[in-house]
């Protein structure tokens, strides 16, 4: 089978799903189009499913302790789901009726559009502006859920945490080189890769992604370096925009010439532990890898920040990233008591202390002043830009049904072909490009 079949292959498999998701909807509904469900006396059990099972499940029953004592009429009961099967684990329990869904449930933008077109959650919007919560999340979080869910308008869930790109570099190395700051311009960005590059003695300035994940990671480089603000112009992406496909050229130069060549076909685990174990001056990933870097060498000698602007004075351009929201099923029979455990669980506290356990930027803009994050510099870096109103962020297209496929498994061996100067940046930006528009004339057709 070439290429081409099996892209068209994998687009039908997804048209059908969408297809199938859309013919289960109505075998949900009523008549009229409507769920059954109800709002309940706000009292009694709720179920409540976590989509990180395992990794989050002390805090959350920590929080559900807390909300249980404060609301003893409501009884929680916790189901921890492994990260890896959550998306499965609910599609299977929509496609069955609904009525093995939760009361409220953990669901990220990854999947949250599929699941929106499956009519399986509550709209959320005037909840949220009528509770505390009204005017109190961080503004690039509001608004990538909004547009994750497919329609740019509603909320289905209410945000609760964001990873965000993040540059890292050695303050120490940066120090005893006279470097400035590299997150203050792009030209400070690439002259530190430069000058921290020693080849002779295994030092190298940057080290670039070149195995899984490197696609999403090399349209952060690109976006926040041409400054280009939207992911669509029209019906047509700017993935191949000439100024994207500029700082991709600048961006894979830095291969072999300031990063290893082991650099083509590493993951994030590779690269971080590269990082942390070398003498690296700089990294992009994200907000995960902290406490690495931390334990590798110590905070006084590392730093991290949002990507630098696109000139110097600008504001950032970043991409979204995946947001973690808590969503209402339709199917439940005792809305009032999930909203209150959402309320809970979101409000200033809670989420504030679920994002220092998990190490991500909490969904409360009035979370910064906590002690936590005044401490996690990169923490509160990556909070006030989401939170600034003058960031633009470039909203990725997750309500693509092949988005995933796009992005990763049918594009990254290309950026492994530009790394390796067998397909010019040009060429590899207008062939994602090509993908992304069909994928998006599907998805409007349909």
């Amino acid at each position: 089978m070439n290429r081409a079949e099996s892209r068209g292959r994998r687009r039908a498999g997804a048209a059908l799903a969408m297809a199938g998701a859309l013919a289960l909807t109505v075998t949900a509904c009523g008549d009229d189009g409507s769920v059954s469900g109800s709002e309940g006396d706000g009292k009694g059990k709720i179920v409540f499913w976590d989509n990180n099972g395992g990794e989050r499940t002390e805090v959350w029953k920590e929080i559900i302790a807390a909300f249980e004592k404060k609301n003893p009429d409501i009884d929680v009961e916790y189901v921890g789901i492994p990260i890896n099967d959550v998306q499965s684990k609910y599609d299977t329990a929509i496609q069955g009726g609904g009525d093995s869904l939760p009361d409220v449930g953990m669901v990220g933008t990854a999947y949250l559009a599929n699941m929106v077109a499956q009519n399986a959650l509550e709209p959320l919007t005037e909840r949220v502006d009528d509770s505390p919560l009204g005017g109190k999340l961080v503004t690039g979080m509001r608004d990538s859920v909004s547009a994750a869910a497919g329609d740019g308008k509603k909320l289905y869930t209410v945000p609760t945490s964001a990873n965000q790109g993040t540059l890292w570099w050695r303050t120490d190395l940066f120090e005893k080189a006279g470097l400035d700051s590299p997150v203050t311009s792009w030209d400070a960005f690439y002259k530190a890769a430069d000058e921290l590059t020693d080849k002779d003695s295994n030092k190298f300035g940057f080290t670039i992604r070149g195995g899984e994940g490197s696609v999403a990671q090399a349209l952060d480089m690109m976006y926040a370096q041409s400054g280009i603000d939207s992911f669509w112009r029209g019906e047509k992406t700017t993935v191949n925009d000439p100024e994207n496909v500029k700082a991709l050229e600048k961006y894979v130069g830095l291969y072999k010439k300031a990063t290893p060549s082991a650099d083509l076909n590493n993951d994030f685990v590779k690269m971080v532990s590269q990082f942390d174990s070398g003498e690296i001056g700089m990294l992009q990933h994200n907000l995960g890898s902290y406490q690495d870097h931390v334990k590798a060498y110590g905070e006084e000698n590392i730093d991290g920040a949002p990507l630098p602007p696109s000139e110097e004075g600008q504001p950032r351009t970043i991409v979204s990233n995946p947001v973690d929201g808590m969503g209402i099923f339709k199917k439940s029979d005792n809305k009032a008591a999930a909203w209150k455990f959402i309320e809970f669980a979101t409000s200033r506290e809670m989420n504030s202390k679920w994002n220092e356990s998990a190490g991500a930027i909490p969904a409360r803009s009035d979370a910064g002043d906590d002690a936590w994050i005044q401490k996690a510099r990169p923490t509160k870096a990556a909070l006030e830009s989401l939170d600034d109103p003058k960031t633009k962020v470039v909203q990725l297209p997750y309500y693509l049904p092949d988005w995933n496929n796009i992005s990763k498994a049918d594009t990254e061996p290309n950026f492994q072909k530009v790394l390796l100067g067998k397909m010019t940046a040009k060429e590899f930006a207008d062939d994602l490009a090509k993908r992304l528009n069909e994928a998006q004339a599907e998805y409007e057709s349909r």
